[in-house]
């Protein structure tokens, strides 16, 4: 019963979604809804799942810190794996669930350097906290309400004195006197002073003309010259004085007027102070905050004094009361039964329905992805460690469909709770990127960048791109595998099916086993030797043929603004062919065309506008004048031909340029000509 009584305070589980971790949140609030419905205001927690990458770093270098200056014990790898699944951070955005989604309560504390890190594994449903996440900002920062307890808080207290022996130290360093009781003044002289002390500022605030507008009557200003600092400046004047009651009372009046003593309450004007209680209910008493984001004019000593001023007046005791009465109208606690609905992850189970993961039922085959098991692991534990019981009746999938990835009941209840899996894996980070269930909505570059073959700075590049080219880089070990492995991983058959899963993990395992055993021979490559690149441009500008003058013509418009575009400028995408550049036709490889090859070219595109995101980037290469009198000596099957081979050179058969009847005649001399009959 007292386990499934939730109250406010109390830290616990909620369930959003039946495939990802439970949501960690502080009860703030229980209300009941118009509808007999309850709900509960809470406060969220953060794991490290839900932050970026960056902040991930950060919180990494926090925890070094943390552990070389309270002199940590050194962890397993395993066991810091699982201690980063202990972390939260504390946020201060607010909710409302519903309170049928509680699933269970945990113990969230502040972490201070007296704690061991080890003691929060050894124990269930404990996490730990020492940042604060900011969700808008995306920042973390350091909670401010840190328990400050260790050696170098703590006061370093001298030794105690010998009987008899003096106190060498310099008094009036260590401390100041501001009243001796010992005066030779009386009690009721004393109250005497302070009495005119309280008249004289009550004077004074009726010569200063901001004083008689926020305190209009006179007993107001009454009241506001009888407040402490009125007081502490009289007893402080007697102190200054060696307790002589004239000069006390010259002091109080110099010769410009009387003193005027005003504390916080008094300087704060009446929208300060609302903007004051407006902050204080949002941060509660985070003075930083308050300063930061409502009071930036004042200093944070202001706002402290201003706060326990505060306290003592009626506006703090109204509130407080308001706040009471609307408490008790409030549901203090609230009654949850246990959840037992069945999981719809659930794999079907000899004899059962099966789930609704896409899971077609249970084979035996597959073990547990965090335990590396066919057994379960029973909830019950003797000596720190998880017993090894029957086979388990109940397994979940989880991760991607198409992996048919499945965990045991005693790792589905860790991943639940703590939103990671007991021992790394790669498949637990593609987990956490498409953590909303199926991966159905995924594009087919997110799923094939969640692969174990890839790494991960690709892995990023794919994510970003979605309807671009990808290029999956391979690792050293899946390139070793491939050869060593060929028989297991049949990378042909893999080829022709693309869409089929293949168990890396079994490939990767079969080849650690059969590396050692592999022979050491050097694979045979055949070196093909490559001329320099100055030798390459020195023969094509040797064989390169000479190209007969044409007249220069606007340039073909490809869209309507490159028809706007002046003579010389680029052509679509900012790219041209390379014969525009140097005035001499060259294919793509850069050998120069002979008379009998077809130079490649594209034909004229479509006036239409091309859209950048869809575009991959083109490289257009327009048509000239003498590309398309070429084409016209090419037959209907060499046309075809090239175009279904267009990696091979066309042979072309130019026919004979026609003499000119010029070229006939002779050419003019300077003797005459004779005509005979």
């Amino acid at each position: 019963m007292a386990a499934n009584m939730y109250r406010v305070g109390d830290y616990v589980y909620f369930e959003n979604s039946s495939s990802n971790p439970y949501l960690i949140r502080r009860i703030e609030e229980l209300n009941k809804t118009a509808n007999g419905n309850v709900e509960a205001k809470v406060v969220c927690l953060f794991r490290r799942r839900d932050i970026s990458g960056n902040l991930n770093t950060l919180a990494d270098s926090n925890a070094r810190e943390f552990e070389e200056e309270s002199k940590q014990p050194s962890l397993a790898e395993q066991q810091k794996h699982q201690l980063k699944h202990r972390e939260l951070f504390l946020s201060r955005q607010f909710e409302s669930l519903p309170a049928t989604h509680i699933r269970g309560k945990c113990n969230v504390t502040l972490l201070n350097e007296t704690d061991v890190l080890a003691g929060y594994l050894e124990k269930e449903d404990c996490f730990f906290y020492s940042l604060v996440f900011d969700p808008v900002q995306k920042t973390l920062l350091a909670d401010q309400g840190e328990i400050r307890v260790g050696s170098k808080y703590q006061a370093e207290i001298p030794d105690k004195l010998a009987e008899g022996e003096s106190d060498n130290r310099i008094q009036e360093k260590l401390e100041t006197k501001v009243w001796d009781p010992n005066n030779q003044l009386k009690d009721p002289q004393i109250d005497q002073f302070l009495v005119v002390a309280r008249a004289v500022g009550t004077f004074a605030r009726a010569l200063d003309c901001s004083s008689s507008i926020r305190q209009p009557s006179l007993h107001m200003s009454a009241a506001a010259a009888s407040r402490d600092i009125t007081l502490f400046h009289a007893m402080d004047t007697l102190q200054k004085n060696n307790y002589d009651l004239a000069k006390a009372m010259s002091t109080l009046v110099p010769q410009g007027g009387p003193v005027l003593c005003r504390d916080e309450m008094e300087e704060w004007s009446a929208s300060e102070a609302m903007l004051f209680e407006e902050a204080l209910e949002k941060y509660g008493k985070d003075f930083n905050d308050i300063r930061q984001d409502f009071l930036p004019w004042k200093s944070l000593a202001s706002v402290v004094q201003f706060y326990y001023m505060w306290k003592t007046t009626d506006r703090y005791i109204q509130q407080k009361r308001l706040k009471a009465a609307e408490a008790d109208s409030k549901l203090k606690q609230v009654y949850i039964p246990t959840y037992t609905k069945p999981n719809p992850n659930q794999i079907m189970v000899p004899g059962s329905k099966p789930g609704m993961n896409g899971a077609a039922g249970f084979q035996k085959g597959l073990s547990c992805e965090s335990c590396h098991s066919k057994y379960s692991q029973d909830l019950t534990r003797e000596e720190g460690r998880y017993l090894s019981a029957a086979q388990s009746p109940q397994w979940y999938a989880w991760g991607p469909p198409n992996m048919q990835c499945r965990l045991c009941a005693s790792c589905w209840i860790y991943w639940k709770k703590y939103g990671g899996l007991k021992t790394p894996t790669q498949l637990e980070g593609a987990a956490r990127a498409g953590s909303s269930g199926p991966r159905g909505h995924m594009t087919r570059q997110e799923v094939q960048g969640l692969s174990p073959f890839t790494r991960n700075e690709g892995r990023a590049k794919l994510l970003a791109k979605n309807r671009q080219t990808f290029i999956l880089q391979t690792t050293k070990l899946t390139r070793v595998a491939r050869r060593v492995c060929e028989d297991i991983l049949q990378p042909r058959r893999a080829a022709r099916r693309p869409y089929a899963s293949i168990n890396a993990n079994a490939v990767k395992a079969e080849c650690m086993i059969r590396l050692p055993k592999a022979t050491k021979t050097q694979v045979k490559t055949k070196v093909i030797p490559r001329p320099s690149l100055a030798t390459i441009v020195k023969d094509l500008a040797i064989s390169a043929p000479l190209k007969l003058k044409a007249s220069r013509g606007p340039p073909t418009p490809i869209n309507r603004n490159q028809a706007s575009q002046p003579r010389g400028a680029q052509s679509l995408l900012g790219k041209r062919g390379f014969d525009s550049a140097t005035g001499v036709p060259y294919p793509a490889n850069g050998r120069p065309y002979t008379s009998g090859m077809r130079t490649t070219s594209q034909s004229v595109i479509k006036r239409q506008k091309v859209s950048q995101g869809e575009a991959p980037n083109p490289v257009v290469f327009v048509a000239t004048k003498d590309t398309r009198a070429l084409r016209k000596h090419l037959t209907q099957s060499e046309m075809r031909r090239a175009a279904r081979k267009p990696h091979l050179p066309v042979r072309i058969k130019l026919p004979p340029p026609p003499r000119s009847l010029v070229s006939l005649l002779p050419s003019s001399t300077s003797e005459p000509i004779v005509l005979e009959d």
